[in-house]
């Protein structure tokens, strides 16, 4: 949530969405709210012992990063927030 909370302060983020099925759970980000989510990111506890649980997902389904550990998936967000930053 910090991520989205500075993500919505540098104006690149306004909504999100939450889904938990049963086999993931997906936090969905979007520009505006009746838009395809710009972000996707994706615990899959059955890929726990692959590639990795979690997943950050781009808007036309391409997946931009997967791993065990939720803050270094996330990174690659963290990237997108600096060059809004700037």
């Amino acid at each position: 949530m910090s991520l989205y909370g500075r993500m919505v302060a540098a104006g690149e983020w306004r909504d999100y969405g939450i889904s938990s099925l049963k086999d993931v759970a997906v936090f969905s980000v979007f520009k505006r709210t009746a838009e395809h989510p710009l972000y996707r990111i994706e615990k899959r506890p059955k890929l726990r012992a692959k590639q990795g649980m979690y997943a950050v997902i781009g808007a036309e389904g391409q997946i931009l990063k997967r791993g065990h550990d939720l803050r270094q998936v996330l990174a690659v967000l963290e990237r997108k927030l600096i060059k809004a930053v700037d």
